[in-house]
């Protein structure tokens, strides 16, 4: 999957602008699939045109440049089920948090913590987010024609998918984090204060002890 198919996963939802399908496949609710640059964008939709995938029209804005509006085609449809048709490569799921979690006996109660604490709120701030889509997908539902084709069920169970994810994510770290912070500091390196200590500090000879 690239992000041709990415543009036109989002183009299949609805028209768009370039604007609008970088700001949805980087920060909206299709930033989880592809690893899109901001980048990468335009040259994909440059390509999706040139083989009659989607087509382009200009739209005036009064006192502002006209604005591109790319929608997909016939043609574009059947190529994004064309697609999708391979089995999906295995999800890549990478996390700096772990990283810290797996080495919390190097660190400090305070930097575990205040991971801990962060990764709590950016999971919140991910389920927030995908409340609203649903909550905006069924205000939509409830005042739409009921033949509306625009309407993507698939795609609020793919959200309930995601929400549901982050949800038990959130309750095990809820549940546990003492245990982790408990790891905390049990290995923790000495400080340059530290090592001055100990070495400025001479062993005791023998004969001072009354060794032999």
């Amino acid at each position: 999957m690239n992000v041709k198919t990415l543009c036109l996963a989002i183009l299949n939802t609805q028209d768009a602008t370039g604007y609008e399908i970088r700001k949805q496949s980087t920060e909206g609710k299709f930033c989880h699939f592809v690893d899109a640059s901001y980048g990468s964008i335009y040259p994909a939709l440059n390509k999706l045109e040139a083989d009659d995938l989607v087509t382009c029209r200009s739209e005036t804005q009064p006192g502002k440049p006209a604005r591109k509006i790319y929608s997909i085609t016939v043609k574009g449809r059947k190529e994004l089920v064309a697609s999708l048709q391979d089995t999906p490569s295995r999800d890549i799921f990478r996390s700096e948090f772990l990283m810290i979690a797996i080495t919390a006996d190097m660190l400090s109660p305070l930097v575990v913590e205040k991971a801990i604490d962060s990764q709590i709120e950016q999971l919140k701030s991910e389920i927030n987010m995908i409340d609203q889509i649903l909550d905006h997908a069924k205000h939509a539902s409830e005042h739409c024609d009921p033949s509306d084709k625009k309407k993507h069920p698939a795609m609020l169970w793919a959200a309930h998918y995601g929400k549901n994810c982050l949800e038990q994510t959130l309750k095990y770290l809820n549940e546990n984090r003492e245990s982790l912070q408990a790891y905390a500091g049990t290995n923790e390196l000495p400080t340059n204060e530290q090592k001055d200590e100990n070495a400025g500090t001479s062993p005791t000879p023998a004969f001072a002890t009354g060794g032999q």
